[in-house]
Order: C-alpha cells, then structure tokens, then sequence
C-alpha cells in the first residue's frame, strides 16, 4: 500500500521559531513555514518558546502573511508526558495550526483523539531511513516524514520512489548531532538532563581535548581511516548543493536551529530563500553566489560541510583553535520609520556608537552600510554611545529601512 496525499510541487522552506520574535523573523525573511514548540512537550525546552496565548497570536500572524505554523510536540513521551498531552493538543487544534511534529507513537494516539484532522508529520527523531518505515507510518496516520540525516541523497531518492505518495522532508542547513538522529544519552548520563526530553546541555560541544593541569598545551588525537574520534560535528550547509537536494522530490527543506538567535534565523533563511527562488526559476543553470556563501559565514555556526548527503561526514579539525565562527554580531533591529525625517526606530540589542559602520539586513536588497553619525535616546537627548541592551533609539538613516530590518557590525569592530 502507497500514499495518495498530493505531492507538493516546488519544496517549502522551513524556518525554526524558538520564541514570538524569531517567528516573525522568519515570517518576514521568507519562510514558507516556521515550526515552533510550546512550552510543553517540546524539545527544545532551552528556548524561550511560546506560551498558549503567544503562539495563537503567532499562528495568526503567519497565515495572514500566507505561511504556515508546524507545532513541535516532539518528546519521546514518559507516562507522566502523556498526562499533560490531550490539553496541549486540543489545544493546538483550536489555534489552527497546520500540522503537528511527533516523534512518539503514544503522542499520535492522543492526537487522534484531541486533535482530529489536524495533519501529523514525523519528527527526524523517529529515525526513518527506508521506504517501508516511511509507508508504516503514513498508515499510521503520518503525511510527511523527516527524513533521518543520516541518509545520503541516492537513498532519499529510494524512499521517494519506494513510498510516491508520502510527502518527504530533510534538512538543508544547520547544527547536527554526533548521534543517531539526535537520540543521544550524554546530556542525561553527565547532566542529568535528557536530550529527548527537550533538555539537552550538548555536551559534545563540551571541550575535552584538555589536560586538566596544562590547559594551554591541547591534546590532539590520531586520525586514521575512520577519522579522527571527536564528538562534535560540523555544522551543514547545502547553499552550494541546491538541485542535487531538489532531485530527490522532497516536499520540504529545513533549517535547523530553534535555539539560535534572531540574527541566525534572519539571516539563514533570507539565504535559502533567494537561492530556492533563483533554483525554481532556472535549476538547470543555478549557481550559488559568493555573497550567499559570504552571508552564512556571518552568522555564528561550526565550520560547514554536506552532512550525510555526499559521503561520511567530516568533523572539525582540532587544530581549529575556535570552534564556532561568526563575522556579524547584531547590534540593532529597526522598530519602524519615518520617511520624512529620515529617522529610524532602533531597539538596540548589542553596543555600538557614533562612528561605527553598520549594516543593514533586509529581505528587500543586498545588505547595505550605514555610517552612525548621530544617536538619540527617547528623551530626544543627543548620545555618543549605546551601551545598554533593548534601550529605544532613534538613528538618522538616508536609506529607507523598515520595521524588522537587522542593524549589525562586523566582529572585528566590535572586538
């Protein structure tokens, strides 16, 4: 038995939304979906996420935009889960959100039940890799499968094949975990804290490669055929791979990070959607641009690769004396616009002063700078600086910005 759900023709792109704010973040820079968690049931527990009146707000705010809201309900449920679960998803159902994300088969049983007719797609945790796992959980009720990263783009391909009519997603950019598909112990084992239960402190991350009395001198370790043993992986990227990930017939294409910041989620998916757009329209000549690739370097993240896509995964060199990266940080986000002062509405997230050059991140042009040549707090008051966090500034800007738009400086500025 195969699917008969209708495929999509052209794949969305899907941003993460860890709280209000990064929603309408991606809203603005392009998504075609966001997904977003509660504060319940969630695997993110360590983002700020939504409450029940936030994100009904949120749903709201995106289908009047035209883009659709996915709720994460995604924790490997324990009984005393399930008890918080039939509230949450009725719940859920009222709000009119477009499908729900669920990694455990008890969870779908109570989403029947409390929310009929709400679409359910399965979450990368449930680890699918072949068609006949895809076909069994689209007759349990599943229209859409995430797809494990640990697939390589011939095998997505399969499953498309094996399963026609099961809609298909995978991820295109973003951290990755150093287990399988994110079912990973250590956070529980050293911390206490259960990674899938949306807790998890990613203790790969941690630096181990020390010597307890000699924290200058590294301990590098051997390579040898397998690679180098690390925990930490690179972080994927697949900008310069487009058409190879729209061959496989996928119907969505997902950017990982609902713990990052507003920058992150802006700037990642502002990329993505220009690249998908100039692929739909011409994928036989696409070309990644060098700004596109130079945009992702300013956002923090972990030296790229393609994932599982192409070949095993490389991991970071540890020689690399930092591990993340970032040439930006933000300093500014525009709250509105006066056309005839020529004034902008600044909420200031990141110090910056008279003299810096900033530049301006919007969904509208290429980035442009700014020369900060005056600042004003809210009692009109003339300031040289602007040292504290979310204070509300008024900056004189000869190029039109709007609500949204990102003010940020190049790190070493800011150093």
């Amino acid at each position: 038995m195969t699917g008969q759900s209708k495929e999509v023709n052209f794949p969305e792109l899907l941003a993460p939304a860890g709280d209000p704010e990064r929603l309408r973040m991606a809203v603005h820079y392009g998504a075609d979906a966001v997904y977003a968690g509660l504060k319940e049931l969630s695997l993110r527990a360590g983002a700020a996420n939504f409450s029940r009146e936030q994100f009904s707000e949120s749903v709201q705010f995106a289908h009047s935009r035209g883009v659709r809201v996915y709720a994460t309900v995604n924790v490997f449920a324990h009984n005393e889960h399930l008890k918080k679960a039939p509230s949450l998803l009725h719940f859920l159902k009222e709000s009119g959100v477009d499908a729900l994300i669920i990694s455990d088969p008890g969870i779908a049983e109570l989403a029947r039940e409390f929310a009929p007719g709400v679409p359910l797609h399965l979450s990368t945790q449930a680890g699918v890799t072949n068609g006949k796992s895809a076909l069994f959980w689209f007759r349990c009720g599943f229209k859409r499968i995430n797809l494990a990263r640990e697939l390589t783009l011939e095998e997505i391909k399969q499953v498309r094949q094996q399963a026609p009519g099961v809609e298909l997603e995978t991820f295109l950019h973003g951290a990755m975990c150093m287990a399988y598909s994110g079912r990973c112990l250590l956070s529980s084992y050293l911390t206490g804290r259960g990674a899938n239960q949306g807790e998890c402190t990613q203790p790969c991350r941690w630096r181990y490669l020390v010597e307890e009395y000699r924290p200058d001198e590294p301990l590098i370790l051997e390579e040898d055929f397998r690679g180098s043993q690390i925990l930490s992986s690179r972080d994927l990227c697949m900008i310069e791979h487009l058409p190879d990930l729209l061959s496989t017939g996928v119907q969505g294409l997902k950017i990982e990070g609902r713990m990052k910041t507003i920058h992150y989620v802006s700037t990642v998916t502002r990329v993505y959607r220009r690249a998908l757009d100039l692929c739909k329209h011409s994928p036989e000549s696409y070309q990644c641009k060098d700004d596109w690739k130079e945009e992702l370097q300013k956002v923090s993240h972990r030296p790229y690769s393609t994932g599982f896509f192409y070949n095993t995964p490389m991991q970071v060199d540890p020689g690399e004396e930092e591990s993340y990266h970032r040439k930006c940080i933000l300093v500014g986000v525009v709250l509105d616009y006066d056309p005839a002062t020529k004034a902008a509405l600044v909420e200031q997230r990141n110090p910056f002063q008279v003299g810096d050059s900033l530049e301006v991140l919007n969904p509208r042009e290429d980035p442009f700078t700014v020369e900060i040549q005056n600042i004003y707090n809210q009692e009109g008051e003339e300031v040289d600086r602007a040292p504290h966090p979310q204070q509300i500034l008024k900056i004189p800007v000869q190029h039109p910005v709007a609500a949204h738009d990102l003010l940020r400086k190049y790190v070493e500025q800011a150093s």
